[in-house]
């Protein structure tokens, strides 16, 4: 067979290209097969019982596993682990050539090695290289390889490596190296782990959202229906979640910024940037990114909740009683400038926030962080990130006026939701206010910068018209 192919109509060779062999007719086998067909590559499937294997893309053939290797120079091992006995007895044919394990496991760490290591001990006259285990069958038959287009490669023959890796570049994948076959156990991992970054925000959110949820019933449903007998159930569907939203959503903004905060007077205590963090901080400060994404989504929320609040049934009921009521002692109201004002820089500080939010979300998308050079990013995710925390609290704040003071707001002694959730967001900024103090801001660079403390006890920066004082 010839290690090349023609193109549509007849025409001279365009490219020669090796021939692939794939080992295992599964539904990976089918799909990568057809992926390298579509490519210009020959494929041969190494078959148990060549007659009878069916299903298989049009353009490739079938051997016994025997001839298939006779032909091939890389070959795809698509089959579990279980299966593997039938490579002993091809060892003498495997002799330097480029078998690739593309095999997971059920669970994390299933067996003591590694499958590639296993495989590498089972025919050691083969160089064994891991990859392609990250790419699903569905996404290389579909071509939807947005998802999930690179390839994680490791092997200890880098000629091998590069061969596997020119495969990958070939069908319109990434390859990554990753080094030699000690990777390949945390490769194999790396599929059946479930949302990694995203789990401990999702814990937050969660959290957050069953408290404020429980919280505000107490406060909007069971407190009316026990002191007036009153049925307030309706407000479950709405009134409810559109107060859990912003309250979240504020505190989970402010938690992506409260680990820097954190991290920079620990800095400060220390006196130096050589140390460590608690591992606490560092898996806080690892998924900022997803707390802000979450906290986005649920200001979208905000924002749709609020939007429907003039249609709502209870509320165009409560303004044609109070047009009724008026109308009927003949009142008429003067317009109040003091709650105008409020109500406009109330809604104005939502927009603005609101704004900065989606400006926050979109530059955290890779097409455009790549785009952006360190200092602007940093510009964008922290000086505005910062004025986005400010201005959304003020807009709380605004929310609730003067309604702390008023006694009857604290039903059965509790305050109400969004003071809840104004009281992280406020720490936040009063940290960042001390941080931002030129004679503190001048030490925490300095200390970024590779100054250290001489002495475990020397008295902090004090600030004195703008000096520091060591």
């Amino acid at each position: 067979m010839e290690n090349s192919f023609v193109m549509a109509g007849g025409g001279e060779t365009a490219h020669k290209r090796d021939t692939i062999c794939i080992f295992g007719t599964g539904d990976f086998g089918r799909s990568f097969g057809m992926r390298l067909l579509k490519s210009g590559y020959p494929v041969v499937f190494g078959s148990r019982d060549p007659k009878h294997s069916i299903l298989l893309p049009s353009g490739a053939q079938v051997f016994s596993h025997a001839d298939a290797l006779k032909i091939s120079k890389i070959i795809f091992l698509a089959v579990h682990r279980e299966n593997y006995d039938f490579l002993p007895a091809l060892s003498d044919l495997l002799d330097e050539k480029v078998l690739v394990d593309v095999s997971n496991n059920i669970r994390m760490n299933q067996y003591p090695e590694s499958n590639a290591q296993y495989l590498a001990q089972l025919v050691p006259k083969a160089n064994v290289v891991k990859g392609f285990n990250t790419v699903s069958a569905w996404a290389l038959q579909s071509g939807s390889l947005d998802a999930s287009s690179q390839v994680f490669v490791c092997g200890d023959d880098n000629k091998s490596k590069q061969l596997v890796m020119d495969v990958a570049r070939s069908i319109g994948l990434t390859p990554l190296d990753q080094g030699s076959l000690l990777a390949a156990q945390e490769l194999e991992n790396y599929p059946l782990q479930l949302f990694p970054m995203w789990r401990l925000p999702f814990i937050i959110t969660a959290g957050l959202t069953v408290f404020f949820f429980l919280y505000c019933t107490v406060i909007d449903v069971i407190y009316p229906y026990v002191k007036e007998k009153k049925d307030s159930s309706y407000r479950l569907a709405i009134s409810v979640p559109n107060r859990i939203f912003p309250n979240v959503s504020l505190i989970l903004l402010s938690l992506t910024y409260l680990p820097g905060a954190i991290a920079a007077f620990i800095q400060l205590y220390r006196g130096t940037k050589y140390k460590r963090f608690p591992d606490w901080l560092n898996r806080w400060m690892l998924c900022r990114k997803q707390l802000g994404l979450v906290a986005l989504a649920y200001a979208f929320l905000h924002v749709l909740y609020t939007l429907i609040i003039p249609t709502r049934y209870p509320v165009r009921q409560r303004w044609m009683q109070n047009i009724i009521e008026a109308s009927k002692k003949n009142e008429t109201t003067e317009l109040n400038k003091v709650k105008s004002w409020r109500g406009d820089v109330y809604f104005a500080l939502g927009m603005l926030g609101f704004g900065l939010y989606v400006l926050l979300g979109i530059t955290s998308l890779p097409s455009v962080s790549n785009a952006v050079n360190w200092r602007e990013f940093r510009f964008v995710q922290s000086k505005l990130g910062h004025v986005t925390l400010l201005l959304c609290t003020a807009h709380a704040a605004l929310f609730g006026w003067d309604r702390f003071l008023q006694s009857r707001r604290y039903k059965w002694g509790l305050p109400q939701a969004y003071m809840l959730g104004m009281v992280i967001p406020c720490i936040v900024l009063v940290l960042k206010l001390i941080l931002i103090t030129p004679c503190v801001d001048r030490m925490i660079t300095r200390i970024r910068q590779g100054w250290e403390s001489k002495s475990k006890y020397k008295a902090a920066p004090v600030c004195i018209n703008n000096a520091s004082l060591i």
